[in-house]
């Protein structure tokens, strides 16, 4: 865009189709999206969390990102950016929960018939994400089924900065190879993970060079053991 900032304010309305046709050659059973815009002016009122699960024909659940306390709540298009889960199987249930630290706080939780899956996007502060994921690890702990974390966990060291929660939640990579995923034109850091706990067999793991967002997506399958 000639004008900085611009881009922010008036989106890419080419793009939402173009991810649509991305998630539908996948054939998901689960989706989970990052910094959806749920109908801002930015989005042109569309709330794509909805449009692409209309299209692909699955269920949704969304919600704003922030707490209900947070100035961000009053801001234009900011507080229209949440997170948001797709499923194709019935969901028996989501829930909503929030960190008590940092700015983005949203965590939903996504009940399936034999395992759970957490979808974050932690702080960018590294004391707020270790009081983020204090919180995550007692959420995971009164889980009784299998669980899977996922989403951008703006770790800008990687898997080393969250090894000792993985190993206390007992946490497995998905990304075997660390491979990078931000930012996606030329990926150099590893911010956005699949985590998966025993129970869960993971048969194939993948980040595709799809450039329609900041970041690449991740591609996870996997059975339950």
């Amino acid at each position: 865009m000639p004008i900085p900032g611009a881009g922010y304010v008036l989106g890419n309305q080419s793009v939402l189709p173009e991810i649509t046709r991305f998630i539908k050659s996948l054939d998901p059973d689960v989706v989970g999206l990052i910094e959806v815009d749920t109908g801002s002016i930015r989005s042109r009122k569309v709330n794509q969390a909805e449009k692409i699960a209309a299209d692909l024909g699955m269920n949704t659940s969304y919600e704003t990102k922030y707490g209900e306390k947070s100035l961000n709540q009053i801001l234009p298009i900011v507080r229209k950016q949440g997170n948001a889960f797709m499923a194709a199987p019935r969901v028996h249930g989501e829930k909503f929960h929030y960190f008590d630290t940092g700015i983005k706080r949203l965590i939903i939780e996504l009940e399936m018939d034999d395992y759970a899956v957490f979808l974050v996007h932690l702080s960018l502060k590294y004391r707020h994400r270790h009081l983020q994921l204090r919180r995550l690890y007692d959420l995971i702990q009164e889980t009784s089924k299998p669980v899977v974390v996922a989403g951008d966990f703006n770790t800008f060291w990687g898997e080393n900065e969250i090894y000792l929660f993985m190993k206390a939640a007992g946490l497995t990579s998905a990304n075997i190879e660390s491979l990078p995923t931000y930012p996606s034109r030329a990926p150099r850091k590893e911010l956005d993970f699949i985590l998966y706990q025993d129970g869960i067999q993971v048969t194939g793991f993948d980040v595709p060079d799809v450039k329609l967002s900041d970041h690449l997506p991740l591609v996870c399958d996997f059975e339950l053991a």
